[in-house]
């Protein structure tokens, strides 16, 4: 089994983000190839809570480019799950 800590890579910081934890609604960036299941059993191993549902996506990395050399490149791609929790449940993310 795959450790829960290289599957959940980090959280997502953003204003939409934080709209949606009042909700019990938690976004992470996660392993390319880590499938709901796994993304699942990670969160509950970590903080402990009960996972109802997960969604994933897939974000193509922008095309970047070099200002003198005129090469193009590009950023990684990056997969997303958004984790909805059982009610009562909260992750303590970002609390002092």
């Amino acid at each position: 089994m795959k450790d829960p800590r290289d599957i959940i890579l980090a959280p997502v910081v953003s204003e939409k983000s934080y709209a949606l934890i009042e909700q019990g609604v938690y976004t992470f960036k996660v392993h390319p190839s880590a499938s709901k299941p796994e993304i699942s059993d990670a969160v509950e191993a970590i903080w402990g809570v009960q996972v109802m549902k997960v969604n994933t996506l897939n974000r193509k990395g922008k095309v970047t480019r070099a200002r003198r050399a005129g090469k193009a490149g590009s950023k990684p791609d990056t997969k997303r799950a958004i984790v909805t929790l059982a009610a009562g449940n909260e992750i303590p993310l970002f609390e002092n």
